[in-house]
Protein backbone atom coordinates (compact mmCIF):
# COMPACT_ATOMS: atom_id res chain seq x y z
CA UNK A 1 0.00 0.00 0.00
CA UNK A 2 1.46 3.37 -0.97
CA UNK A 3 1.32 6.45 1.26
CA UNK A 4 -1.79 7.87 -0.44
CA UNK A 5 -3.70 4.60 -0.04
CA UNK A 6 -2.47 4.26 3.53
CA UNK A 7 -3.75 7.70 4.46
CA UNK A 8 -7.09 7.10 2.72
CA UNK A 9 -7.63 3.81 4.55
CA UNK A 10 -6.59 5.38 7.87
CA UNK A 11 -9.02 8.21 7.27
CA UNK A 12 -11.79 5.75 6.45
CA UNK A 13 -11.32 3.85 9.74
CA UNK A 14 -11.20 7.13 11.67
CA UNK A 15 -14.35 8.42 9.95
CA UNK A 16 -16.21 5.23 10.90
CA UNK A 17 -14.98 5.69 14.48
CA UNK A 18 -16.26 9.25 14.55
CA UNK A 19 -19.65 8.16 13.15
CA UNK A 20 -20.00 5.48 15.85
CA UNK A 21 -19.02 7.98 18.55
CA UNK A 22 -21.55 10.50 17.25
CA UNK A 23 -24.20 7.78 17.28
CA UNK A 24 -23.32 6.83 20.88
CA UNK A 25 -23.50 10.45 21.99
CA UNK A 26 -26.81 10.97 20.21
CA UNK A 27 -28.33 7.83 21.70
CA UNK A 28 -27.08 8.81 25.15
CA UNK A 29 -29.34 11.87 25.04
CA UNK A 30 -32.41 9.79 24.19
CA UNK A 31 -34.19 8.65 27.37
CA UNK A 32 -36.01 5.80 25.61
CA UNK A 33 -32.79 4.15 24.35
CA UNK A 34 -31.41 1.38 26.54
CA UNK A 35 -27.86 2.09 27.79
CA UNK A 36 -26.38 -1.11 26.33
CA UNK A 37 -26.84 0.25 22.80
CA UNK A 38 -24.90 3.37 23.76
CA UNK A 39 -22.16 1.20 25.26
CA UNK A 40 -21.90 -0.89 22.10
CA UNK A 41 -21.47 2.13 19.82
CA UNK A 42 -18.89 3.58 22.22
CA UNK A 43 -16.91 0.32 22.13
CA UNK A 44 -17.11 0.27 18.35
CA UNK A 45 -15.86 3.86 18.12
CA UNK A 46 -12.81 3.04 20.23
CA UNK A 47 -12.15 -0.19 18.31
CA UNK A 48 -12.22 1.56 14.94
CA UNK A 49 -10.03 4.42 16.17
CA UNK A 50 -7.45 1.90 17.40
CA UNK A 51 -7.60 0.05 14.10
CA UNK A 52 -7.06 3.38 12.29
CA UNK A 53 -3.71 3.71 14.08
CA UNK A 54 -2.78 0.14 13.19
CA UNK A 55 -3.69 0.71 9.52
CA UNK A 56 -1.64 3.90 9.55
CA UNK A 57 1.35 2.06 11.03
CA UNK A 58 0.80 -0.87 8.65
CA UNK A 59 0.53 -3.30 11.55
CA UNK A 60 -1.58 -6.36 10.87
CA UNK A 61 -4.16 -6.91 13.56
CA UNK A 62 -6.23 -9.93 14.52
CA UNK A 63 -9.96 -10.04 14.04
CA UNK A 64 -10.86 -9.12 17.60
CA UNK A 65 -12.99 -6.74 19.62
CA UNK A 66 -10.50 -6.81 22.52
CA UNK A 67 -9.37 -3.21 22.81
CA UNK A 68 -6.41 -4.05 25.04
CA UNK A 69 -5.08 -6.48 22.43
CA UNK A 70 -5.36 -3.79 19.75
CA UNK A 71 -3.87 -1.05 21.96
CA UNK A 72 -0.93 -3.29 22.86
CA UNK A 73 -0.06 -3.71 19.17
CA UNK A 74 0.62 0.03 18.90
CA UNK A 75 4.24 0.92 19.66
CA UNK A 76 5.04 2.95 22.75
CA UNK A 77 5.07 6.70 22.34
CA UNK A 78 1.42 7.18 21.43
CA UNK A 79 -0.23 9.30 24.14
CA UNK A 80 -3.52 7.38 24.19
CA UNK A 81 -1.65 4.29 25.39
CA UNK A 82 -0.70 6.12 28.58
CA UNK A 83 -4.10 7.79 28.95
CA UNK A 84 -6.00 4.49 28.65
CA UNK A 85 -3.89 1.70 30.14
CA UNK A 86 -6.85 -0.65 30.66
CA UNK A 87 -9.73 -0.86 28.21
CA UNK A 88 -11.41 -4.00 29.58
CA UNK A 89 -14.44 -2.09 30.84
CA UNK A 90 -15.08 -0.76 27.35
CA UNK A 91 -14.21 -4.04 25.63
CA UNK A 92 -16.95 -5.87 27.54
CA UNK A 93 -19.64 -4.08 25.54
CA UNK A 94 -18.58 -5.72 22.28
CA UNK A 95 -20.45 -8.84 23.39
CA UNK A 96 -22.46 -7.99 26.49
CA UNK A 97 -24.36 -5.22 24.73
CA UNK A 98 -25.38 -7.42 21.82
CA UNK A 99 -26.28 -10.77 23.34
CA UNK A 100 -28.19 -11.96 26.40
CA UNK A 101 -26.04 -13.68 29.00
CA UNK A 102 -25.23 -14.00 32.65
CA UNK A 103 -24.45 -10.34 33.14
CA UNK A 104 -26.38 -7.35 34.35
CA UNK A 105 -27.87 -4.78 32.02
CA UNK A 106 -25.78 -1.70 31.33
CA UNK A 107 -26.67 1.32 33.43
CA UNK A 108 -26.87 4.96 32.45
CA UNK A 109 -23.70 5.62 34.41
CA UNK A 110 -21.88 2.88 32.49
CA UNK A 111 -23.14 4.32 29.20
CA UNK A 112 -21.84 7.75 30.19
CA UNK A 113 -18.48 6.28 31.18
CA UNK A 114 -18.21 4.29 27.95
CA UNK A 115 -18.91 7.35 25.81
CA UNK A 116 -16.46 9.44 27.80
CA UNK A 117 -13.70 6.84 27.42
CA UNK A 118 -14.42 6.40 23.70
CA UNK A 119 -14.30 10.19 23.25
CA UNK A 120 -10.88 10.37 24.97
CA UNK A 121 -9.53 7.58 22.77
CA UNK A 122 -10.97 9.02 19.57
CA UNK A 123 -9.78 12.59 20.22
CA UNK A 124 -6.31 11.51 21.27
CA UNK A 125 -5.87 9.22 18.27
CA UNK A 126 -7.31 11.78 15.88
CA UNK A 127 -4.90 14.43 17.15
CA UNK A 128 -1.90 12.11 17.12
CA UNK A 129 -2.66 10.81 13.64
CA UNK A 130 -2.85 14.41 12.45
CA UNK A 131 0.63 15.00 13.82
CA UNK A 132 2.05 11.78 12.36
CA UNK A 133 0.46 12.09 8.92
CA UNK A 134 2.44 15.26 8.27
CA UNK A 135 5.42 12.94 7.90
CA UNK A 136 3.70 11.05 5.07
CA UNK A 137 2.39 14.03 3.11
CA UNK A 138 3.98 14.37 -0.33
CA UNK A 139 6.29 17.37 -0.63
Amino acid sequence: MNATEQLAETDRWLRYAEEDLTTAETLLRQPHIVPRHVCWFAQQAAEKALKAVLVFLQIDFPRTHDLDVLRNLVPDGWQFKEMCPDLASLTQWAVEARYPGNWTEATGAEANAAVEQARVIYESISTELGQHTELLQPI
